[in-house]
């Protein structure tokens, strides 16, 4: 995994979100609103951006970060993914991924916290 590739990943994943936020204000407002699970939705919505976010910032650090850039991708797509699918199709047992994907953001932001920064620098410009 290059920089490069680690924060083109990040920006599709950044867009990714943007449109399946649109998505469910817009496309699925009434489908979300009948199964109560619009407040799954946004959720699903606000850590995925948050940490499509991080996967960019980390891909732009030197050396790139990997351990932490895959705890957060990992993150984005069980914890994100599972409220996604559970709000579209009220699976319940969809409930039980989701802490995984919630464990995996934990892991990146502890990792990033307390592990070793030798040789990281700044993102670049």
């Amino acid at each position: 995994m290059t920089s490069t590739l680690a924060a083109r990943i990040a920006a599709a994943l950044g867009a990714l979100a943007v449109g399946l936020g649109a998505f469910g204000a817009h496309g699925l407002k009434t489908t979300l609103a009948e199964l109560g699970t619009t407040a799954l939705w946004e959720k699903a919505v606000f850590y995925h951006f948050i940490h499509a976010v991080m996967l960019w910032v980390v891909a732009r650090l030197e050396p790139l970060r990997r351990g932490p850039w895959f705890c957060f991708l990992a993150g984005i797509i069980l914890f994100s993914g599972s409220l996604y699918w559970l709000a579209l199709t009220n699976a319940r047992w969809l409930g039980a991924v989701t802490p995984f994907g919630g464990t995996a953001f934990v892991i990146g932001w502890l990792w990033l916290a307390l592990g070793p920064s030798r040789n990281a620098t700044a993102p670049r410009s």
